[in-house]
């Protein structure tokens, strides 16, 4: 066989296994939350209005939110990196808000108090489609969060936002952050699937391709008001991911759920 035979034969087997990939059909969906299924800013700015009007503390919540939202990738970076063994998304959370006590000059606070403020990430609300979509696909396809937050904060959310999840799947299990390869494929391993078998949905761009380019199908749900019109969130063309969805609702009926 000649070289160019070689490469011929090569090439033709390649989109084949593209092919093969393509025609998977779909088993399980998981799900960035932060932002995808769950409204972070909305949530915490809503609480900490409440809050600091029991306690006299006059801030821009959303704001607060903004920056508590900013130490997050920094704060992985740190694990990431090896600055920081292993660590949860609770405890990450927590050396941020520390932090964010000082730069706003918020004083006072018990233990208890700072403790019960930094689970706010475990009451966060949903979007208003997200437990409907959710419950729509979950009747076709296992459902499941796949995301940095932790288990128990993950757990705490699913219940307190009424998400109808099948089971918690998180970066903890693998403890890795996203976008490394070892979160989507402890989940596609733990699923007992392949990972064409196996779709991501996020709101973010970065996951998504991470998800792709180790063999998940991917779905983008477009969330334009994450950062409350601050600043932009991604967005997708048809085309750009195997499904491009305006919300959940969306992904459902295009995942014919």
């Amino acid at each position: 066989m000649t070289r160019r035979q070689v490469i011929l034969s090569a090439a033709v087997l390649c989109v084949a296994d593209i092919g093969k990939a393509a025609m998977t059909p779909v088993k399980a969906i998981l799900f960035d939350t932060f932002g995808t299924v769950v409204d972070w800013r909305g949530s915490i700015a809503a609480e900490g209005a409440q809050w600091g009007k029991a306690k006299g503390i006059q801030l821009d919540w959303a704001h607060f939110a903004d920056r508590w939202r900013d130490g997050y990738a920094p704060a992985m970076n740190k694990v990431r990196n090896g600055a920081l063994p292993w660590t949860k998304l609770d405890t990450l959370h927590r050396m941020i808000l520390d932090e964010l006590l000082g730069e706003f000059r918020i004083v006072g606070l018990s233990e208890e108090e700072k403790d019960h403020w930094n689970r706010v990430w475990h009451r966060l609300k949903p979007w208003p489609d997200s437990v409907a979509g959710l419950t729509r696909l979950k009747k076709k396809y296992t459902i499941a969060p796949l995301s940095n937050g932790n288990v128990s904060l993950l757990t705490d959310m699913g219940k307190f936002a009424g998400l109808p999840w099948d089971l918690i799947l998180s970066a903890e299990l693998a403890r890795h952050y996203k976008p490394a390869r070892e979160c989507y494929l402890t989940a596609v391993d733990l699923l007992g699937l392949k990972p064409a078998e196996v779709m991501m949905a996020a709101a973010h761009r970065t996951d998504l391709d991470a998800a792709r380019s180790f063999g998940l199908k991917t779905g983008f749900i477009h969330r334009p008001s994450e950062f409350g019109g601050v600043k932009p969130g991604d967005v997708a063309k048809t085309g750009e991911y195997d499904v491009v969805a305006a919300d959940i609702l969306d992904l459902a009926s295009k995942m014919s759920a």
